[in-house]
């Protein structure tokens, strides 16, 4: 089977990186299609197995890791798995594609582990963590206790990034935008 390139993004919540991905997925040109992550926590309401998440039970998650099945996975809380199915690098090579993720930083360090060649790691950078707070506040989804949680595992994440092929900073989110295609495009054409 003939092989695309991967493109891993990684960032702490509230840097942009999701936007920056659903960006580029709309340019057809760089022939990318996303990649959906398998997890074993339950289906919440409105989302749609096989297009947001793969939902499989924890038992079934295991018997996957057993098999050697999963490109990268983590246990995120007991019992509750995410990770990327090699069945799904297979299905986007098939229809002749290369693969996006939007993914945590491990996951991310593991993907470029596996496929050191194939695969840019870009760690989305927020322009400091203050930023990220206010992002995350203007969001006014999460309480305050979990936007606390979400800022420490931020500056975790943020250590991490020197670990990336690029650090892309989202100073300007056109600016990253463009950034983040012209970092594809030369990729591609390597």
């Amino acid at each position: 089977m003939s092989t695309g390139k991967l493109f891993v993004f990684s960032a702490p919540s509230g840097s942009g990186k999701t936007t920056i991905v659903k960006h580029l997925l709309t340019k057809p040109e760089l022939q990318l299609d996303f990649s959906i992550s398998a997890t074993s926590r339950y289906q919440r309401e409105g989302e749609i197995n096989g297009k947001d998440y793969y939902f499989i039970s924890a038992s079934d998650f295991q018997k996957h890791i057993k098999n050697n099945d999963f490109v990268e996975y983590e246990e995120v809380y007991k019992d509750n798995y995410y990770g990327t199915l090699k069945t799904e690098l297979e299905r986007i090579w098939a229809l002749g594609k290369n693969v996006i993720f939007d993914i945590d930083v491990i996951g991310g360090l593991n993907i470029k582990k596996q496929y050191p060649e194939q695969t840019l790691a870009i760690f989305v950078s927020p322009p400091s963590v203050e930023e990220l707070e206010r992002r995350l506040r203007f969001r006014q989804t999460e309480s305050d206790e979990k936007i606390q949680m979400r800022l420490d595992k931020a500056e975790r994440e943020i250590a991490e990034a020197p670990k990336f092929d690029v650090i892309l900073e989202n100073h300007d989110l056109e600016t990253a935008k463009q950034d983040a295609f012209k970092l594809i495009t030369d990729f591609l054409n390597k």
